[in-house]
């Protein structure tokens, strides 16, 4: 009797692998030059100098896509089905009864992954801003 085949998991596959790689680069080096461009251009118009303008940008952008990250990661387990005209349940003026369903699994999945994107990019970014501020030494 042949020995039982172990379940593949296509995610784990090589070319999978390479793929999700490459696109991570290009998101990391796509907001890397976007980030030092728009940097560029908002020190240029304080007068700030170049290398300092560039890291507070990274820095700027990473912590704001950290934030983003974790409030992303801390969405609940349910999502809005409709918001009815109907009353609401405080009788205040302009709000209404939303109509509540728990998320998929699917959509859990996704929210979990955006967060670690948004995470990641983030953490990258900051480091990226450590590497290029000249007011800190590494060695």
């Amino acid at each position: 009797m042949p020995a039982p085949r172990r379940p593949s998991n296509h995610y784990l596959r090589r070319p999978a692998l390479v793929a999700a790689l490459r696109r991570l680069a290009v998101l990391v080096v796509s907001s890397a030059a976007v980030t030092a461009a728009a940097s560029l251009v908002v020190g240029a118009l304080l007068g700030a100098s170049v290398d300092r303008a560039v890291s507070l940008g990274f820095y700027a952008v990473g912590c704001f896509l950290l934030v983003s990250g974790f409030f992303v990661g801390n969405r609940g387990p349910t999502r809005v089905t409709s918001e009815s005209a109907g009353p609401s349940v405080l009788p205040i003026p302009g709000f209404t009864t939303r109509r509540m369903r728990w998320a998929t699994s699917e959509e859990q999945q996704e929210t979990i992954n955006n967060s670690a994107i948004f995470i990641g990019l983030g953490a990258i970014l900051v480091i990226i801003g450590v590497l290029v501020d000249g007011r800190v030494s590494l060695i």
